[in-house]
């Protein structure tokens, strides 16, 4: 069974602080749109707030249910098969828009792509252990590997969202060399993968300009570099402490998504560099929680369930504040807790309530 969530306060406590914090953000940084598109300026606010409490649910019911069941092939196949299938269905729900990402759930949205982070990990924490001590058996463990996992990121792909499927495979890798692939594998990955990014990347016009205005946001101020230019704005405007909580001025129409994917701009304009380095730090511990978790974990499943869980989350947080500072172009990945938006809450909160559970046993 196991120990009292207080063996893990820290993890636990560090989620909720993240996840309260993320509800006053998001409320800062939508109220005056809110206000002008819909009536309210409470609109997302409520919104958030309703995912944030079925969050915690689900954080703490995977919190108080043991992993282990996790590893089993009744749980871990249907997951793998049904997330696939999720996937498929958003391509063909609606075959009219440019971007298929969504599903109806009543009132509101669901995105499949996020649980898929989720369940991939699981899978490959199961897949892995299986074939523990063969690693780098070329035909039984890497070709199975690399064709499930791209099957998932080739769908993630088509919707289109390059910012998750590289996050999958970045975290695929980590728990590849966690699980002990020589190196030499990841150099051929990263050669293999040189001749689709080109198509995916330098062929499609929309992403050539992301990275256009990367290296020159200056040179379409009002056009492309205008989402860039009003972030570096804000954060460079917050100096040391800030201008205060909703006091923040780019939000005022200047920065476009402010209350989803630029929220840690936001943070930087109202609670300055102290602010940041106080999320950053909170960050921080659950990275720290989750290694010390996967190593100390007494069994392989769950050493690389909760490191490719931590990898999962501490990569869209790097992702994301390197977006907003300015660092690599934009990828489209919501700071994690914080960010406005369902379907990424609740699903980070339910890694993390695995992680917890992880941590829980591991001593």
């Amino acid at each position: 069974m196991p120990r009292h969530l207080s063996s893990d306060r820290l993890l636990f406590g560090s989620t909720l602080v993240l996840v309260l914090f993320g509800v006053l953000m998001v409320f800062s940084a939508s109220a005056m749109m809110a206000e002008s598109r819909f009536g309210s300026g409470y609109y997302f606010l409520s919104r958030q707030l309703i995912w944030a409490v079925f969050g915690l649910l689900v954080l703490v019911g995977f919190m108080h249910s043991n992993y282990k069941r996790l590893r089993h092939p009744a749980v871990v196949f249907p997951a793998f098969f049904l997330q696939l299938a999720l996937l498929m269905a958003v391509l063909l729900w609606d075959d009219s828009q440019t971007i298929r990402r969504w599903l109806p759930l009543g009132k509101f949205f669901f995105q499949p792509s996020e649980l898929s982070k989720i369940i991939l990990v699981i899978f490959l924490a199961y897949f892995l252990e299986k074939r523990q001590g063969r690693i780098n058996d070329l035909s039984h463990t890497l070709l199975p590997v690399g064709f499930l996992t791209g099957v998932t990121v080739l769908l993630v792909v088509q919707e289109p969202d390059l910012g998750t499927a590289v996050l999958l495979v970045l975290t695929a890798s980590a728990m590849l060399f966690a699980a002990g692939m020589r190196v030499i594998y990841f150099g051929y990955l990263f050669l293999a993968s040189l001749i689709p990014l080109y198509f995916l990347v330098v062929k499609v016009p929309y992403r050539w300009d992301r990275i256009l205005t990367f290296l020159n946001p200056y040179s379409d101020p009002l056009g492309r570099g205008f989402q860039i230019i009003q972030s570096l704005t804000a954060v460079g405007s917050g100096g040391m402490d800030g201008l205060g909580f909703m006091e923040g001025r780019q939000k005022l129409f200047y920065l476009p998504a402010a209350h989803t994917d630029f929220v840690f701009a936001v943070v930087g304009e109202e609670l300055g560099f102290i602010g940041c380095l106080v999320v950053l730090a909170l960050f921080g511990v659950i990275l720290w929680r989750g290694i010390r978790a996967s190593l100390k974990c007494p069994d392989e499943f769950g050493r690389l369930l909760a490191l490719g869980l931590t990898a999962l989350i501490i990569i869209q947080v790097l992702v994301n504040v390197s977006v907003v500072v300015g660092i690599v172009p934009t990828k489209g990945l919501p700071l994690p807790l914080v960010s406005y938006g369902g379907s990424s809450l609740v699903s980070n909160m339910m890694a993390l309530g695995i992680l917890l559970n992880v941590s829980q046993q591991s001593g």
